[in-house]
């Protein structure tokens, strides 16, 4: 079974310090973080890359968080579960939050603890949002067991060459740029060494015929080439 990918989350908050303190307390939880200072960025990334929670706070440079949670739920072609993070708190205000698509709602100040139970709340939920199979043409990935087949057969795979297909196949029909492909498989701490090549060598000797699937799209990154 192949290893299984730390959940990502993605903080936008525009006050330094405190995003600072929230990073290190998920990367402390082992969460795979992504940070932005404005609303726009935030809304960027959240939409090149989902992740399993965006926690967002409202007063926000560029795009308040009530239009990037408005323009992300217009936008995204999958429910990312948002947790927003502010210090207005009449019910009113509330009100607005949740009509703009926000998931959750937590105040500041908040404690720790709290905050990650709701992050992990809402992994949870988003989870069961969507199918633990992924079928890609004659590729079909089990998200549960790691477990790759193509046309029915299994194919061992080892845990890297897993994350890439997987970071691939989730991503599919868009383009994943090398950033976003290192960001899978070592979050923020890649090797020195041009290790993204030989795990993508690795991959494709593991799907044998099936290796065609993957396209190199010059300038941008990679994808997987299959019908929508």
């Amino acid at each position: 079974m192949s290893s299984t990918p730390a959940q990502r989350i993605l903080v936008v908050e525009d006050h330094g310090p405190l995003r600072a303190q929230i990073v290190a307390l998920l990367q402390g939880a082992k969460w795979q973080v992504e940070e932005a200072s404005d609303g726009r960025l935030g809304l960027q990334l959240a939409l090149e890359q989902p992740p399993d929670v965006l926690l967002l706070d409202l007063g926000l440079p560029g795009l308040d968080g009530l239009q990037l949670c408005q323009q992300l739920r217009a936008q995204a072609d999958r429910h990312i579960p948002v947790l927003m993070l502010t210090a207005r708190d009449s019910l009113a205000d509330k009100g607005q939050g949740f009509a703009a698509g926000a998931d959750d709602y937590l105040l500041k100040p908040f404690a720790g603890e709290e905050l990650l139970w709701r992050c992990q709340a809402l992994a949870r939920r988003g989870e069961l949002g969507r199918s633990p199979v992924l079928q890609r043409g004659p590729l079909r990935i089990d998200r549960r067991s790691g477990q790759v087949l193509s046309e029915g057969q299994v194919l061992p795979m080892p845990p890297q060459a897993y994350r890439l297909l997987l970071a691939l196949a989730e991503a599919w029909p868009r383009t994943v740029s090398r950033s976003e492909l290192q960001q899978a498989l070592w979050a923020d701490e890649p090797p020195e060494s041009d290790a993204l090549r030989s795990h993508l060598y690795t991959l494709r000797q593991a799907l044998g015929p099936a290796q065609q699937l993957i396209k190199t799209v010059h300038s941008v990154g990679l994808r997987l080439d299959v019908p929508e």
